[in-house]
C-alpha cells in the first residue's frame, strides 16, 4: 500500500538492454495533485492504480488487476495522450530496477526506478545512472501524459 520509489535518468551510452521488455501503454483518468488514477496495459495484463500525493519519495499506492477489455474501455476515457513505453527489469544488489524506454510523444526519454523498503535505504547506483529525478514532477508519468518530453 505504501510505495517508496526513487527515479533516475539513464545514460543510454552506458546501459545495454538486458532480456526482453514488456510493452506498456498507460493513461490517466485523474491527475489531481492529491491523487492520480491510472489505467495500464502491460503485455497481456491490465491494472487500475490509484496513487496518493507524494510525500518525499513515498506515497500510497493501491493497484487492482482488471480485464484487458475493460482497460481498453477506460483507456479511451483517459486525459490527454496515452504513454507508450517498454519496461526492462534488472536485478542489482538485491534490488529490482525497472528501466522504461519511452516511445511516441516521450521518445528519447529513458528512466530507471527502484522501489525501496524505506526512504533511508542505501542504494548502490548502477554505472548507467545519470541523475536522480525523484522529486522532479516533470518525470512523473502523470506529468508526461500531459506535457510530452518531445516539447521540452
Amino acid at each position: 500500500m505504501q510505495e517508496i520509489e526513487r527515479k533516475f535518468l539513464v545514460d543510454t551510452t552506458k546501459w545495454n538492454l538486458v532480456g526482453v521488455g514488456t510493452n506498456m501503454k498507460q493513461g490517466y483518468l485523474s491527475v489531481d495533485p492529491e491523487r492520480t488514477v491510472r489505467v495500464r496495459i502491460a503485455g497481456e495484463e491490465a491494472f487500475l492504480t490509484i496513487k496518493g500525493k507524494s510525500k518525499g519519495i513515498s506515497r500510497t499506492e493501491i493497484e487492482y488487476k482488471i480485464p484487458i477489455d475493460e482497460a481498453e474501455i477506460l483507456m479511451a476515457m483517459c486525459l490527454d495522450f496515452i504513454i507508450e513505453k517498454t519496461r526492462y527489469k534488472e536485478k542489482k544488489q538485491n534490488l529490482v530496477w525497472e528501466i522504461d524506454v519511452f516511445h511516441g510523444n516521450n521518445a528519447g526519454l529513458v528512466l530507471a526506478e527502484v522501489e525501496l523498503e524505506s526512504e533511508t535505504q542505501h542504494v548502490e547506483l548502477p554505472i548507467w545512472i545519470e541523475k536522480e529525478v525523484s522529486n522532479d514532477k516533470r518525470y512523473f508519468n502523470s506529468w508526461l501524459s500531459q506535457n510530452s518530453f518531445s516539447t521540452w
